[in-house]
């Protein structure tokens, strides 16, 4: 029997050839130079921060070339698949401003024209390629059971062997094609694997876009190409997938790395281009158990889940601008003297990118949130801030939108300078640094100041400042003045510097007296401008906030 005799039993319905599928998947009509690339998730209903990092790196390669990016799904695991795991990745990255050239939009239906995206739709695809290499005599039926496979393991464990199905241990490697036949007839289940021509003890250099050329031992290993169900391992599927599909660029975990030799020799196998790969190095954490380095867990870490930025209120955008700066090494210092700039306007290159595992930072991700933050226009952080209190903190969000201009008047204080408040990182935070300048909010009130301690020396300056010199109509210099100027009756002094060098003569300096003032009507010692808080709240509102903390002073004597 020959090897196209045993292919067409195998694959009886199957009549398009790899030459067909040549034909209805051209070469791309792209400029020289343009990134083919690709997102390939598993719709298993979990978007990590490392797929973000994946899809994000993916996106922008292509973008500055002129490229594709395209997303396939690679379902072709169906014991992991869930129900509407397509929507959710897509979903998912599109809040995070990670959209696609061509691929799936929904459950139902794609764009562009290199589909099926999905990878369970492409079964014929996967069954011509494989048909042709049992017609080359690449590729073999394996007809060993699960309890074979067990035992060959075992003997290689014994033995202190390399595990796997390869030489000596290929028991159906070298099974004649009527043996094959026969027992294919008589029904007995298989699997078609590789029929490798690599041999382990000769080296082969394999290029990675951010490690330069390293050295493997050829892949000698003949692996499953087509599982019982009639559907591709991933190794094969990404063979097919990615020549047909044009993909110029492979980007993708490092974990993948030790597949280089494989894949090379898939494609070598076919005659087919091999296109570049680029490995990105997984994001890793201080562990707070054994202070060493570690993977980021999708287990243990619940910074690694997407939705943990959304219920933080972390904007999409910071977290982008943070992964520029673990995909680029140029990126964080450009971006400092480019603070208005875009991510696309920075030029990408696989060579600045780290060979390590980047360590992530939840500190430096809410200082770049805050510097983000503090460039957004009050009336823009409104609606941000609004639609994240409606799905997360309803309570609030009804007191927020009560009055739009008073919060945004809020949101604006110390905002518009060259120097703007950076106190908020997260929607989530606004409430917390804002609470104080809602009434509804403003009760069961702790007035704490340590620095003068005497209840009735804060309760006479309360009393001077509101009876003799607050005026509503004051403009911010003359409104300090006055500060300044009820210093001396209340015995402080204006001069911090003068304090500092005689502290045994005055009570207090005019910070002092300013922050007694502050915790009078925010409750707090430390806010944004003390000025605009007075000007926001109005003359009513001071004078009941006051009356309210002289009331507390007396009664807490």
């Amino acid at each position: 029997m020959t090897n196209k005799e045993l292919a067409n039993l195998i694959f009886p319905n199957i009549t398009k050839t790899v030459d067909d599928y040549e034909k209805m998947y051209p070469m791309r009509n792209l400029k020289d130079g343009a990134i083919v690339t690709r997102y390939a998730p598993s719709p298993t209903g979990f978007i990590h921060i490392g797929a973000l990092l994946a899809s994000f790196t993916g996106s922008t390669f292509a973008r500055q070339t002129d490229g594709v990016f395209y997303l396939r799904i690679e379902d072709t695991d169906t014991k992991r698949t869930i129900d509407n795991g397509i929507s959710e990745i897509i979903n998912g990255l599109r809040e995070f401003s990670v959209t696609f050239d061509e691929g799936p939009i929904n459950e139902n239906e794609e764009i562009g024209n290199y589909g099926p995206y999905v990878q369970s739709q492409r079964r014929e695809i996967y069954q011509a390629f494989a048909k042709h290499l049992i017609e080359e005599g690449k590729a073999y039926p394996c007809f060993c059971s699960e309890e074979e496979i067990s035992e060959i393991r075992k003997n290689q464990e014994r033995n202190k062997g390399r595990i796997g199905y390869y030489g000596r241990y290929a028991k159906c490697r070298d099974l004649s094609n009527e043996e094959r036949a026969k027992r294919i007839k008589n029904n007995e289940p298989f699997i078609i694997r590789l029929r490798s021509n690599g041999d382990y003890n000769r080296k082969i250099i394999c290029h990675d876009e951010i490690r330069g050329d390293i050295a493997f031992p050829e892949n000698d290993l003949d692996i499953v190409i087509n599982k019982k169900d009639g559907l591709p391992t991933y190794h094969f599927a990404h063979l097919v997938d990615d020549h047909l599909m044009r993909t110029t660029h492979v980007i993708r975990a490092d974990e993948w790395i030790s597949s280089l030799p494989l894949h090379y020799q898939l494609f070598q196998m076919f005659g087919f281009d091999i296109p570049k790969y680029a490995h990105i190095s997984p994001l890793a954490k201080i562990d707070e158990e054994t202070g060493g380095v570690r993977k980021l867990s999708k287990r243990k870490d619940p910074e690694c889940a997407m939705s943990y930025y959304h219920k933080l209120g972390i904007p999409y955008e910071a977290v982008r601008l943070y992964l520029a700066t673990i995909t680029s090494s140029g990126f964080e210092e450009w971006y400092l003297h480019n603070p208005d700039g875009k991510i696309e306007d920075y030029k990408f290159e696989f060579k600045k990118m780290s060979k390590s595992a980047g360590l992530f930072d939840l500190e430096k991700l809410n200082n770049i949130s805050k510097n983000y933050i503090s460039r957004l226009s009050a009336s823009d952080l409104y609606d941000r801030v609004s639609m994240y209190l409606k799905q997360y903190d309803h309570d609030f969000y009804e007191i927020f939108v009560k009055d739009k201009e008073y919060s945004i008047s809020i949101l604006n204080i110390e905002r518009c300078q060259k120097k703007p408040r950076k106190d908020i990182g997260a929607y989530s935070d606004v409430k917390k640094e804002m609470w104080y300048m809602y009434d509804e909010l403003f009760t069961n009130l702790n007035y704490s100041f340590d620095k003068i301690s005497d209840k009735e020396e804060i309760r006479n300056i309360l009393n001077t400042y509101i009876s003799k010199y607050y005026n509503e109509s004051d403009d911010k210099d003359t409104w300090f003045n006055r500060i300044k100027d009820i210093c001396a009756p209340c015995g402080c002094t204006p001069n911090v510097k003068e304090y500092k060098k005689n502290p045994d003569d005055f009570k207090g300096h005019v910070g002092d007296v300013s922050t007694i003032i502050r915790v009078a009507l925010t409750g707090r010692t430390n806010t944004p401008d003390l000025f605009s808080i007075t000007a926001l709240l109005g003359e009513e509102r001071v004078k009941e906030r006051f009356n309210n903390a002289l009331e507390y002073y007396k009664e807490n004597r």
